[in-house]
């Protein structure tokens, strides 16, 4: 892979999909319907997704590549892939509330190497640069690259103090009850794959995630966090949080800066 490439197609597709659904979100109104899981989608999913699917086959038409929005993409068992979600946090944006993210992945033999992660409405980029550490560029975002800045995790030496983001629409009792069991200093909530972000920045260092997510919610901002020193762990067993699983469904996880002790629930 050449990853000087691919680190400048996922960044301008990701501002371009940001483009046309900040076009949706600042209209008036627009059609919510819902998939067959009850999910909510948008013309702004569906136009991210093609432009961000058109992009991404032609610069790289022999990568495997699986989408959120395309179903007969799901059905990819190969373990080196470009994986997307071209409006992540789509119940933040119905909402209007600005925590949603453009997501796009390169996993590599089952691990997230390369990601970015656009926030449009926060004007918040990152991304993972082509020797595979994390940037945040500062908008405004036009063709080339403007300046970035290094980005990592916080060096926390123990439970003590911590920062805990945690789910905006998805969090219960459960994430509560494992939450408690750490010394925490405060907590935040946010959307979407922001969550690893805040982690990646040191503006959090512990986010645990114990409800049901797909591999397309998690990879770009995975491959971010990993590329800023930080880990991600399923929450059974705290091995690494693999990719390519059948049906591209995740277990419970856990993403922390690495001086985290973590407890077992």
């Amino acid at each position: 892979m050449d990853f000087e490439r691919l680190t400048a197609e996922m960044r301008r597709l990701a501002i371009a999909a940001g483009d046309r659904i900040m076009a949706v979100y600042s209209a008036e109104d627009f059609e919510v319907r819902s998939k067959s899981d009850d999910s909510p989608v948008t013309e702004a999913d569906e136009a991210a997704d093609a432009l961000i699917a058109e992009g991404l086959r032609a610069a790289f038409p022999d990568i495997p590549l699986v989408t959120e929005e395309q179903s007969a993409t799901h059905d990819e068992k190969a373990q080196t892939f470009l994986i997307v979600d071209p409006l992540d946090g789509t119940k933040e944006f119905v909402q209007r509330r600005g925590d949603f993210t453009v997501n796009i992945a390169y996993v590599e033999n089952g691990v997230p190497v390369r990601g970015v992660v656009y926030a449009p409405a926060k004007e918040r980029l990152f991304y993972t640069t082509a020797d595979g550490r994390s940037v945040e560029e500062k908008g405004p975002f036009g063709e080339a690259p403007g300046s970035v800045e290094p980005v990592g995790v916080n060096p926390t030496p123990d439970n003590r103090g911590l920062m805990v983001v945690a789910s905006k629409s998805h969090r219960d009792a459960a994430t509560d009850a494992y939450i408690a069991q750490y010394g925490v200093r405060d907590m935040t909530s946010a959307g979407s794959s922001l969550k690893f972000c805040l982690v990646a920045t040191g503006e959090a260092d512990l986010y645990p995630r114990l409800g049901r997510t797909m591999e397309w919610d998690t990879a770009a901002g995975d491959a971010v966090l990993r590329g800023a020193g930080g880990e991600v762990v399923r929450f059974d067993d705290h091995t690494p949080l693999a990719y390519g699983k059948p049906g591209f469904e995740n277990p419970f996880f856990i993403s922390f800066a690495p001086g985290v002790l973590l407890v077992k629930d």
